[in-house]
């Protein structure tokens, strides 16, 4: 059963520190896939199992090129596609075949969704107990709201992200990204990795749950203990930070903005000093965090009146010069034109299958040894169905009458 997960590339198995783990996707759009990219970055074989004809959803999410988003060569490289009608039970065996010699299968569909196609992670277990399952959904798997339909939206709302990602009195507005599924992800993947820690020393595998409200909360620093010990409720602050200062973005005379973090208190002094400012930098009051957020607005003025007189080039230039933490509002652009960026390939370009180049982020975190690497694009639907079930010992003529009859597909 081994072969069910062979990598096509031997050097890059030896050398990226997931090799050789073998990992089940299933579900769709975000959350699930993203953790399942991540793994997958990093040398562990993954094959996602997608509906027949239409697969993931992702595959018409934002901008399409030639008829597939381009945001599905990010979320879906160095997968394989086993393309499988999970509602019939020949697809339902095939899985629990596939489950014999797996590591981790992630799922993010609604809670009860697993268990109605007979595939519940406890039964699972049984069939291999090392198996490490990650469960993400909206609200979790248990709890009075596990069966309400979950997406990130409602859950940055819940997680009380969206409450303070506003101006002062008007309508709170939502990230430009689902950072929801994004962090429940990435919780994921942290719970995915303790579990294999610990599975080194008892053998056994284990469910992990996460809700994709709890990972939004999870971020909220100390939002909920100002509450229990002040009954101080958090409010939206616009571009500051509420009890740090000073920290904002300030219009400059170009029309731009320089965001500027002089919050701590050496920084606060030299910032004073660079704006002209040694009156403030000097007073006793203004020395710690604590005494500058008191008098957050007279400091805001200050710097704000200094900004309008620079250009947002000439502000930019006057802070680096005195270590004073400070940057521009960055639009797509100026991230796929920035030298620090392409420095740290933190963007790559790849070839697609037409002869087209599209760059993607890079691959991160960074490893000094034994980096993670984009290996394959994301695959068409179905792809790999036919030499994953051939590795199963389906018969050439099993598998094609399983396609004949919509248990499996294959896109031609």
């Amino acid at each position: 059963m081994a072969g069910n997960f062979a990598q096509t590339n031997i050097a890059e198995e030896v050398m990226e520190p997931l090799a050789n783990l073998k990992v089940i996707e299933m579900g769709q759009l975000i959350a699930g896939p993203f953790a399942a990219k991540t793994l997958a970055d990093f040398g562990a074989d993954v094959i996602k199992i997608e509906p027949p004809k239409v697969g993931d959803a992702l595959r018409k999410w934002r901008l399409l090129k030639d008829g597939t988003s381009v945001w599905w060569q990010v979320q879906s490289r160095n997968k394989r596609s086993l393309s499988l009608d999970l509602k019939q039970a020949e697809a339902q065996e095939i899985v629990r075949t596939l489950i014999k010699e797996a590591d981790v299968l992630i799922e993010n569909f609604r809670p009860g969704t697993l268990e109605g196609w007979g595939l519940d992670p406890e039964k699972l277990l049984e069939i291999n107990p090392r198996l490490i399952v990650l469960r993400i959904s909206g609200y979790g798997q248990t709890g009075p709201y596990r069966d309400k339909p979950g997406f990130g939206v409602v859950a940055e709302a819940m997680g009380g992200l969206r409450h303070l990602t506003a101006e002062p009195g008007r309508v709170p507005v939502r990230v430009g990204i689902s950072i929801g599924d994004t962090l429940a992800s990435l919780h994921g993947v942290i719970g995915i990795l303790l579990a294999l820690q610990e599975r080194h020393k008892s053998g056994q595998g284990q469910i992990i749950d996460i809700a994709l409200y709890e990972a939004v909360f999870n971020c909220m620093e100390s939002l909920l203990p100002e509450y229990s010990a002040f009954g101080e409720v958090r409010q939206a602050a616009g571009s500051a930070l509420p009890g740090i200062a000073p920290t904002n973005a300030y219009l400059c005379a170009d029309g731009g903005y320089v965001l500027v973090a002089g919050n701590g208190d050496s920084i606060f002094k030299r910032l004073m000093t660079a704006i002209g400012r040694d009156d403030l930098g000097n007073d006793p009051q203004l020395e710690n965090n604590d005494g500058r957020v008191k008098r957050v607005a007279e400091l805001d003025r200050a710097i704000g009146e200094w900004a309008k007189t620079v250009s947002t080039d000439k502000a930019l230039e006057i802070l680096d010069s005195v270590a004073v933490p400070a940057g521009r509002i960055y639009t797509v652009v100026d991230i796929a034109n920035d030298p620090h960026y392409k420095a740290r390939e933190n963007i790559q370009s790849i070839q697609m299958h037409d002869g087209s180049i599209l760059d993607v982020p890079g691959v991160i975190p960074k490893l000094s040894r034994t980096p993670g690497t984009i290996k394959s694009l994301a695959p068409d639907i179905g792809q790999n169905t036919d030499e994953i079930l051939r590795s199963i010992g389906l018969s050439d003529l099993q598998v094609a009458s399983l396609k004949e009859r919509g248990v499996a597909f294959t896109k031609n």
